[in-house]
């Protein structure tokens, strides 16, 4: 089947086209980025000019891979959306498991509450305790006395979804999903071991940075803050007195997280703001890194306490991940290790997807995500299959209603 991907980012939109037979076998049809400045931290700010650089980049993707899409899955970051765990239990005094007591405790917990002013980017199970052992698959068929469920819901304000579904309605297009960015960055960057262990995913992208945590092959947090790879290069700009396209060169160029006493005598010359043309001064690497890091060493550090205030900091969480533009700043995999204590790497889309060279970079990791992500494994599927079930008359209608609201 076709399944298509929008990700409407601070710095670009993406979109990617794709032969999806199963989550081993997918073929990029079309992938394409252009530059935008219409969005800033989830605000439109030139409906506009967003709604036809959007339409442009849809039908020059349609073109290349020779489809027409209808729907498309849709990235949505995280800035103030906010993450709420939650759990409900039953006493079974050493019942057999069935899927009716799951639905009993589903229906029990606070898995329906909704907010006129929020909006549900996620509800998922994400580990079951019988008699307090924890497993992450439904228990069904064991006894027990005690069955707890634990739920992570992962909630946005409602206005910032109205701001790109109602232009995408505009484009005639159905949003199939809406994925958390820090979600579709993991899901194209991390393999299953990674899933499986326990990894940090962190996306340092152009004007916010996320951070995805998967254990057990379960996505169990993300978030995402307000500090981006951008920010370093208006530091740089300030610092210096550039301009930001030569603050941005000297950070792509030159920019470093960790320095060598070499960098002392390493002279770099650069443009200074000034009405009179071919004006430059001198710095030093070093000069230049010493703005750099502690940029990022803060976005790092909140990135840390978020996982901190959601108590996965004494969790064996050894492994990073690093994607995003921020990814290719120069040692940023020994730095980030320093800080985190742990294993690092940066990620390119997962090689089995033979991107093309030039999309093959961490940047567009989040776009890409959004043709992997199967929402069977991110939804409550025992309601699922009640859903699809349909009408039933007679007497087994009244008891598959029963069976449902119980």
């Amino acid at each position: 089947m076709i399944k298509a991907g929008l990700d409407i980012g601070n710095s670009k939109i993406s979109c990617v086209v794709a032969d999806y037979k199963n989550p081993e076998n997918i073929k990029i049809l079309s992938l394409l980025s252009v530059p935008t400045t219409n969005i800033k931290k989830n605000i439109v700010l030139n409906y506009d000019n967003l709604y036809e650089q959007t339409k442009q980049l849809i039908l020059e993707t349609e073109k290349q891979s020779q489809t027409k899409l209808n729907s498309i899955n849709l990235n949505f970051s995280l800035l103030n959306s906010s993450s709420y765990y939650y759990d409900s239990e039953i006493d079974l005094n050493n019942e057999k498991i069935s899927e009716l007591h799951i639905k009993k405790i589903i229906n029990k917990s606070e898995f329906f509450n909704t907010s006129s002013n929020e909006f549900e980017l996620m509800n998922n199970i994400i580990s079951y305790d019988l008699d307090s052992n924890q497993y992450y698959t439904a228990p069904l068929g064991n006894y027990s006395d005690k069955v707890k469920i634990n739920f992570y819901k992962i909630l946005t304000q409602k206005k910032y979804i109205d701001n790109l579904s109602n232009m995408i309605t505009q484009l005639k297009l159905n949003i199939e999903n809406y994925i958390p960015s820090p979600l579709s960055s993991s899901l194209s960057s991390l393999n299953n071991d990674e899933k499986e262990l326990g990894t940090i995913c962190i996306n340092l992208g152009h004007s916010t940075s996320s951070v995805a945590i998967f254990e057990n092959n379960k996505f169990i947090f993300g978030d995402t803050i307000g500090i981006g790879s951008n920010n370093v290069t208006l530091d740089i700009a300030r610092g210096v007195s550039t301009t930001i396209s030569s603050a941005e060169r000297l950070k792509s160029l030159y920019g470093s997280l960790l320095s060598s006493p070499s960098d002392e005598h390493e002279i770099i010359e650069i443009p200074i703001l000034s009405d009179k043309k071919n004006n430059f001064k001198q710095i030093t690497r070093s000069y230049l890194n010493a703005i750099i890091k502690p940029r990022i060493e803060e976005t790092l550090e909140i990135l840390w306490q978020k996982i901190k205030d959601n108590n996965f900091n004494n969790r064996k969480l050894n492994n990073v991940v690093i994607t995003g533009g921020g990814a290719q700043l120069d040692n940023i995999e020994e730095y980030v290790s320093a800080i985190f204590a742990s294993g690092v790497r940066v990620a390119n889309p997962l090689d089995f997807l033979e991107i093309k060279k030039e999309y093959n970079k961490p940047n567009f990791c989040d776009v890409i995500g959004s043709i992997i992500y199967d929402p069977k494994y991110y939804k409550v599927n025992f309601l699922e299959k009640r859903q699809n079930t349909g009408k039933k008359n007679g007497i087994s209608g009244f008891f598959s209603w029963l069976d449902q609201y119980i």
